[in-house]
């Protein structure tokens, strides 16, 4: 066979032969084949091929590559093409050359997507800019179609200041540029930001080259936080401080200012090397010390508005920008510190008296308690406490050696830690009473020009010790329980709630057992000392016998001086009075135990 007219078509040698084509030789098949690929193209899977419409149903399109069958795209791949006809030439992209049933499988979808992220890719590698369509806001910026690729611009990158209202984007169509491709995940990171970088660098050279220290300009709050506001002076950002807002107090910059305002400042100061811009914005105005009235001098009265509270005082606004100190100390004629906020919280209004003025350091302070009279210089202070008054005052504080009782807003009085009670040995105030709490007291001192009220409290009641002296006599024996003790003494409960002290080797019992804290035994008293309140008793003194005591006297004890007498006090040598006392067989201890008892109830 040549490349001359085909001859005849030869049906004998088909059948001459078993099986269609068998007729000829290999030679022949050979070169019929040859011929027969000539007139295809050679077609790759997974590429990028050109289609041309052959025929269109109401549900594909059906396209010639050149390949030996025809491949169908649904209609609905060429929904943006308008007025596709036969004979249009498109893109598609061939999946596979023949499926299971034989047919050529192409996709135009995905032609247009693989020719999109070609042309993402040399965007990216040419630097070039793209104009993208913005469909919709995302967490953290917004979806922008470029070449059919959903890319994403983050919110730090559509301008050079915050945006705070990413949907006035949304439909409009935007230039970017590709910043980034992850092609593991198809993603596309696309900026607006980086298109206007280029000239906001002019313009800031621009700026920075002609600021000078006073120059006041035009600029827009850019940002608001705690300590102060960023202006954009356009293109480049000073920092406006929360105290160079205004004269007055400012708690937070939005009280006075609000995103997207236009103000006037005044450049502070500003570091070329690292681009600081330091503004003012209350510079462009007079100080308000400067309108400050001459009436208002040392010991003249003003109103104010609290507009701080700190621990150690309350600033008070007298005026915007003119402002006194009221110390905590200044608040109330009361020697006991408190908090301020006690007395004073933000926002009340108040009326003080100017205490110190410095008009050139702009500073002042004031007070409050001087608006009513010091009650230490009140006529009768020294009538209302004078020695031997009763009163009844508020326990203030607690101390080591006493604690302090507010009489009334201003006087105060110390009771020492031993007027608190006639009986008890108390460590601490804190055994009697608490911070707060009532407590009645009897005037024991005072002294008006310093200031002094010295109080009691056990003064109240008659001194038990006058008859305790003839209960607890030298030598008389009683019932005492052991509250406590340490190496060398123990302090024993003995009866009407009174102490007395023993030596820790003279609680050891008869048996040479030692004795425990909470035991009950009986003692014999060694020593009664009124005035020092102080009694010293001894368990082994009851079992002990005169010749136990003589002998222990001469091996062990001290030499008796001459003429001196070795007996131990007796029940004997006390003639007048038992051994064994108890509180019934007295008529004045009767007395005394109903009195405390009553003491104890109320």
């Amino acid at each position: 066979m040549s490349n001359s007219t085909p001859q005849a078509f030869d049906w004998d040698r088909i059948e001459s032969r078993k099986g269609f084509g068998s007729g000829y030789t290999v030679e022949e098949q050979a070169q019929l084949e040859s011929m027969y690929s000539q007139t295809l193209f050679t077609v790759e899977e997974k590429s990028v091929v050109k289609g041309i419409v052959v025929d269109i149903t109401d549900r594909d399109v059906v396209l010639n590559i050149g390949y030996k069958s025809d491949g169908m795209v649904a209609l609905s791949e060429f929904r943006d093409l308008e007025g596709l006809k036969i004979g249009d030439t498109v893109d598609v992209y061939v999946e596979n050359q023949e499926d299971r049933n034989g047919h050529l499988v192409i996709s135009r979808k995905k032609a247009r997507v693989v020719s999109a992220w070609n042309q993402i890719r040399e965007a990216l590698e040419n630097d070039v800019i793209i104009e993208g369509l913005v469909k919709r806001r995302t967490k953290g910026g917004l979806i922008v179609d470029i070449y059919s690729i959903e890319a994403f611009l983050p919110g730090s990158q559509i301008d050079v200041k915050p945006i705070r209202d990413f949907d006035i984007y949304v439909g409009k169509k935007m230039e970017v540029k590709v910043v980034k491709i992850n092609n593991t995940n198809d993603n596309v990171v696309v900026s607006h930001k980086i298109l206007i970088e280029k000239d906001i660098e002019e313009q800031k050279s621009l700026i920075l080259n002609n600021l000078e220290k006073g120059q006041v300009l035009e600029g827009v709050v850019k940002n608001m936080t705690n300590f102060g506001v960023f202006i954009d002076l356009g293109g480049v950002d000073g920092l406006l401080h929360i105290t160079d807002i205004s004269w007055g107090r400012v708690n937070h910059p939005e009280e006075v200012l609000k995103l997207d305002d236009k103000i006037n400042v005044v450049v502070l100061d500003f570091d070329e090397d690292k681009k600081r811009i330091s503004l003012g914005m209350k510079q462009l105005t007079p100080h308000p010390w400067e309108a400050l009235g001459e009436e208002v001098v040392v010991g003249s009265k003003v109103t104010g508005r609290v507009v701080n509270v700190a621990d150690y005082g309350a600033f008070l606004e007298i005026m915007s920008g003119v402002e006194g100190l009221i110390h905590v100390s200044e608040m109330s004629w009361s020697q006991h510190l408190r908090n301020p906020s006690e007395f004073l919280k933000a926002g009340d209004e108040v009326e003080a008296v100017v205490l110190t003025l410095d008009r050139e350091e702009r500073k002042m302070s004031l007070g409050l308690k001087q608006l009513s009279e010091d009650p230490w210089t009140k006529a009768d202070v020294l009538t209302k406490y004078g020695v031997g008054t009763k009163h009844s005052g508020t326990v203030r504080n607690l101390t080591n050696f006493g604690l302090f009782l507010e009489m009334e807003e201003g006087i105060d009085g110390l009771v020492h830690l031993t007027d608190l009670s006639w009986v008890k040995k108390i460590k601490h105030p804190s055994e009697v009473v608490k911070v707060g709490e009532k407590l009645d007291v009897i005037v024991l001192e005072l002294d008006a020009e310093n200031r002094r009220l010295a109080l009691g409290h056990k003064q109240l009641e008659e001194n038990p010790w006058d008859t305790f002296e003839s209960i607890f006599y030298a030598g008389s024996s009683h019932k005492g329980t052991i509250i406590s003790k340490n190496d060398k003494t123990a302090v024993i409960e003995l009866p009407y709630g009174i102490e007395g002290m023993a030596s820790i080797k003279t609680i050891t019992k008869q048996d040479g057992m030692h004795s425990e804290v909470g035991e009950s035994l009986d003692f014999k008293v060694i020593e009664f000392a009124k005035e020092d309140r102080k009694i010293v008793v001894s368990h082994s003194a009851t079992y002990q016998t005169e010749e136990t005591v003589e002998k222990k006297a001469k091996t062990g004890g001290k030499k008796k001086k001459e003429g001196e007498s070795t007996e131990t006090p007796s029940a004997s040598s006390q003639s007048n009075s038992p051994a064994t006392s108890t509180l019934g067989d007295l008529t004045a201890l009767s007395a005394l135990k109903e009195q405390m008892d009553a003491a104890k109830d109320s």
